[in-house]
């Protein structure tokens, strides 16, 4: 299980003290547990439970740091200033974007890469509540310095993304 390119290419950024690196909607935890692989501070929040139960087996992984929650739900939110990152890979709530870009510290790091509407050639995701419309996350994030932006289409396997990584001012 690989981490996600982008994050390997970006995830130097992240500092091995202080505040976590919030992996949100973390799945399986491939990214968060590259993240922990590089001593950077990590926490897993997804609302899957058994994936969350099957990364606190992982030897290094805290139990207290996987965290179960439903963003979508409108019970949780996220506490200001309380993380130096926030990744998100192959999710998007929209609700959510404001609560992230108050959750990361001055001078924290999103790393943020999901689908876009030309992924429909492609199969699912192709629903709206899914899908960025072209410009959209670069948009969201207009008031951070931008890093990194790629929009297109990825082969192997075919997708259409977005990807942003970019520094709170």
């Amino acid at each position: 299980m690989t981490a996600a390119v982008l994050l390997q290419q970006y995830g130097k950024l992240f500092q091995r003290t202080g505040k976590p690196v919030l992996d949100l909607a973390c799945g399986t935890g491939r990214n968060g547990l590259y993240l922990q692989q590089q001593q950077i501070p990590t926490i897993f929040a997804d609302k899957n439970q058994t994936a969350l139960t099957s990364i606190a087996a992982v030897p290094g992984t805290d139990a207290k740091n996987c965290w179960q929650v439903d963003f979508e739900d409108g019970q949780q939110q996220l506490q200001p200033n309380s993380y130096q990152g926030v990744v998100v890979f192959r999710y998007l709530h929209r609700p959510l974007i404001n609560d992230i870009k108050q959750a990361v510290c001055s001078g924290g790091i999103v790393i943020y890469e999901t689908f876009t509407v030309e992924n429909r050639q492609f199969g699912r995701p192709n629903r709206d509540a899914f899908l960025l419309q072209l410009g959209e996350l670069k948009e969201m994030f207009s008031d951070w310095e931008c890093l990194h932006y790629f929009e297109g289409i990825e082969r192997d396997p075919d997708r259409a993304i977005a990807q942003i990584v970019c520094r709170k001012l």
